[in-house]
């Protein structure tokens, strides 16, 4: 499968930021009043250091405890790999995903099985297992944040239909992650075998990819068939969300119009910030962006102009950490923009993500 032409991909992400650009114009044309960039601005302008430190600092964190939990996929493979070293990859490869999207995203696997001395295809694998441990917890945040929704009385009869559905789709999503993560830990022949029978209307080429990518997620989930390194996936999986939401919680304590927001308040944005990042616009965001405006507006009751400052707040400081400290990390392992690029564009094996 040929890999997009980077003129094609900033294309992709010009068209992308035109369509966010519309979204904000459409909702304000739809409240019916102007844009009041006073009180925008203000938003941004009071922030309080040191909860920005602590958000920085938890932030960082996060791709250590990601590094953590990859050193667990690296044990059935008797490869040492500090957890230093790791952490270095995965901020290089978030960095690369930050910028330049799906493309970007074998890039972090690339530097582990380059790290470890292992096959790539092995990492890609356990990409793939890591994807589903997180699309578990993300439906997981998604469901509580529904729950929490009856403590607000003034959602409109459209809005509170939306998210009942909503929170349908999320469960049963969550039943079918989990469905398959114990049919290909327990019966992964009979589950390829059953999928790829399912998917024999596909043209050639599809179908073949198709079968690709099963294979590497099959032997991604079969390296959990240790009760003992699924249980430390699980708790690192938990740690991870536990400290993004700490994250979370001391962003959204740096303005005056959400410092007074409780946990499960910040659990609740969380869970639809979480679910929107699985539609996200490469170098811009979007998923996260909306689903943060709509939710501090319509469950909150923010003004438009405070969620829209917050939000992309959150959008802005999230390539502020990561993509300093990506390239901080690149430069250290003896890389630069240009050669990520290259690797990202050209030399990487044709694995697509999903």
């Amino acid at each position: 499968m040929s890999r997009p032409q980077p003129r094609r991909r900033w294309r992709r992400g010009l068209v992308g930021l035109a369509i966010l650009i519309l979204v904000v114009i459409l909702v304000v044309r739809i409240r019916g009043a102007s844009f009041q960039w006073g009180v925008f601005f203000t938003t941004l302008q009071q922030v309080a250091w040191p909860w920005l430190i602590l958000c920085v600092l938890l932030m960082l964190l996060t791709y250590f405890s990601r590094a953590l939990r990859w050193e667990v996929m690296l044990r059935p493979f008797d490869r040492r790999v500090s957890v230093t070293r790791l952490t270095s990859d995965t901020a290089i490869g978030f960095m690369a995903a930050a910028l330049l999207g799906r493309v970007g995203e074998m890039v972090r696997p690339y530097l582990i099985s380059v790290s470890a001395s292992v096959p790539f295809s092995s990492q890609v694998a356990a990409w793939f297992l890591e994807r589903l441990l997180d699309l578990m917890a993300v439906l997981l945040l998604f469901g509580l944040a529904l729950t929490r929704l009856p403590a607000h009385g003034d959602l409109g009869p459209g809005l509170r239909w939306s998210l009942g559905f909503g929170g349908y789709v999320a469960t049963a999503l969550g039943a079918l992650c989990l469905l398959i993560l114990v049919l290909f830990r327990s019966f992964p022949a009979v589950a390829e075998t059953r999928i790829l029978n399912a998917l024999r209307f596909l043209p050639d080429n599809y179908y073949q990819h198709s079968k690709q990518l099963l294979e590497t997620f099959s032997r991604g989930v079969q390296a959990t068939r240790e009760t003992a390194m699924l249980n430390a996936l699980v708790l690192y999986t938990a740690l991870q969300w536990a400290v993004i939401a700490g994250s979370y919680y001391a962003f959204f304590h740096m303005f005056t119009a959400t410092s007074k927001l409780k946990s499960t308040d910040v659990v609740l944005i969380l869970g639809f910030a979480a679910f929107g990042s699985l539609f996200q616009i490469p170098g811009i965001g979007g998923g996260t962006q909306i689903t943060s405006i709509v939710v501090l507006t319509e469950i909150y009751g923010l003004s438009f102009e405070v969620a829209s400052g917050i939000a992309i707040f959150m959008w802005a400081l999230t390539l502020a950490v990561i993509v300093p400290f990506g390239l901080a990390c690149a430069f250290h392992q003896g890389w630069n923009w240009r050669k990520i690029k290259r690797l990202a564009f050209d030399e990487l094996p044709k694995q697509e993500p999903l």
